[in-house]
C-alpha cells in the first residue's frame, strides 16, 4: 500500500478516531511505535485531525472507504462509540475503543454482539490492566499475601481546570462526567485486585460546577467475595489522590510518589497501590503486633504504550484480547449501576 503522492507504508497500518485529549495520546504513541505505521486520523474538527503526518477525514465511512487500516483506534467522545465501533466491525477491521465501550448498556451490547457475530476483534481501552503496577498487585492478591481480602479503600480525587469543560462541551452532559470518564477506570481496577462487584450504592453532587452531570461521588461496593469497597470521586477537588498524580505512568501529570490511591486490606496484611507499600503480619495478626513492611520492585512501563503493542499482537492474530468487548460490557455496567444507585437512593445489583 502507498501514502497519497506515492509513499510505501510499512507495518501494521492504524487509523485513529477522534484527536481530542487522549486521541492524541494514541496518535502519537502510534507514530512512534517501530511496528505501526498511522494511515489515517478522524476528526469533524479539520484542525484537530490535520497536521499528523497522515491524510485526515471528517468521518469513519468515508475514511474506511478509502483507507484499507489493519486497526482502528477509537477515541471519540463517549456517546460516538457505539457508531463509530460497528462501523469498524462492519468492514471487518479490528478495533480498540477507549472505555467506556459505549455510554449505554443497550449500545454496548449492541457493539459486542456485533464483532463477537463476525468475529472482529473488539478490545476495551482500560489500558490500566495493562500496567506493570496493577500486574504486581493482582500476583500478590493471587498468592494469598493478604490472606483474605475484606475490605478495599480507593480514591479519584482531583481538580479539573475550567478549560476542560470549555474545549469540550460535552463534558459538562449526561455521559461525559466523572464517574464514565474516570471512575469507570477504578471501577475496572477495583474488578480486577477483588473479584466481581456485585452490589453498589452511591450518592453524587453537582453542587460545585452546577452542571447537569456529577462533579463528586461517594460509592460503597460489595464484591462477589464478601468484601467490601468503597471510593471517593470528584473532579472538583484539589487533591493528589488518584491514579494519574499517584502511579506516575503518565508525564502529563506531577507525580506524587508518597500518596495511594487504593489500599487493599486482608486478614493477614494491607497493600497500597500504586506505591506498592506491603506490610503484613509475620506471627500471629493482631493488632498490637508489628507489621514487617516492604515495597514490591516493579519496572516502570506506559500501560497505553503496552497497550497498543497488545492491540498490534492481537491485529496480527499473534493473541487474543487481554480487555475484550464483553469485559469492557462488565465494567459498564457496574459504573452505570452507580449513577442508577445514586438516582434512586436504592443498592443496585449490576
Amino acid at each position: 500500500p502507498a501514502r497519497p503522492g506515492g509513499t510505501a507504508v510499512s507495518g501494521t497500518r492504524i487509523a485513529v478516531v477522534g484527536a481530542g485529549l487522549i486521541g492524541r495520546r494514541h496518535l502519537a504513541l502510534v507514530r512512534e511505535h517501530p511496528g505501526c505505521t498511522l494511515v489515517s486520523v478522524v476528526d469533524p474538527d479539520p484542525t484537530a485531525r490535520d497536521g499528523h503526518g497522515a491524510p485526515g477525514y471528517p468521518d469513519v465511512p468515508t475514511m474506511l472507504a478509502d483507507t484499507a487500516p489493519d486497526g482502528v483506534i477509537v477515541a471519540s467522545p463517549n456517546a460516538r462509540h457505539t457508531e463509530h465501533v460497528l462501523s469498524c466491525v462492519r468492514a471487518g477491521v479490528p478495533v480498540l475503543v477507549e472505555k467506556p465501550v459505549a455510554d449505554t448498556v443497550a449500545g454496548a451490547e449492541r457493539a459486542v454482539s456485533a464483532a463477537e457475530d463476525a468475529g472482529v476483534p473488539l478490545l476495551v481501552g482500560h489500558h490500566r490492566r495493562h500496567s506493570p503496577l496493577m500486574a504486581a498487585a493482582r500476583e500478590t492478591l493471587r498468592r494469598g499475601t493478604l490472606g483474605d481480602v475484606v475490605a478495599v479503600q480507593g480514591s479519584a480525587l482531583f481538580r479539573k481546570p475550567d478549560d476542560y469543560f470549555a474545549d469540550a462541551a460535552w463534558r459538562r452532559e449526561p455521559g461525559g462526567g466523572p464517574i464514565l470518564i474516570n471512575l469507570i477506570h477504578d471501577v475496572d481496577n477495583l474488578r480486577a485486585l477483588c473479584g466481581e462487584i456485585v452490589e453498589v450504592q452511591a450518592s453524587t453532587s453537582n453542587a460545585a460546577r452546577g452542571f447537569a452531570v456529577e462533579d463528586t461521588a461517594a460509592v460503597t461496593m460489595r464484591f462477589a467475595s464478601g468484601a467490601l469497597g468503597s471510593v471517593l470521586l470528584s473532579d472538583t477537588a484539589a487533591a493528589a489522590r488518584s491514579w494519574e498524580h499517584t502511579s506516575g505512568e503518565n508525564p502529563d501529570y506531577p507525580h506524587h510518589p508518597d500518596e495511594d490511591c487504593y489500599v487493599v486490606a486482608g486478614t493477614r496484611g494491607s497493600l497500597g497501590v500504586p506505591t506498592l507499600r506491603l506490610r503484613v503480619y509475620t506471627g500471629e495478626p493482631s493488632w498490637w503486633a508489628p507489621f514487617h513492611t516492604s515495597v514490591l520492585d516493579v519496572a516502570a512501563r506506559d500501560p497505553l504504550a503496552a497497550q497498543l503493542d497488545h492491540f498490534v499482537a492481537v491485529v496480527r492474530g499473534e493473541t487474543t484480547p487481554l480487555v475484550d468487548g464483553r469485559e469492557g460490557l462488565r465494567t459498564l455496567r457496574t459504573t452505570l449501576a452507580l449513577t442508577e444507585a445514586a438516582r434512586t437512593g436504592h443498592p443496585v445489583t449490576p
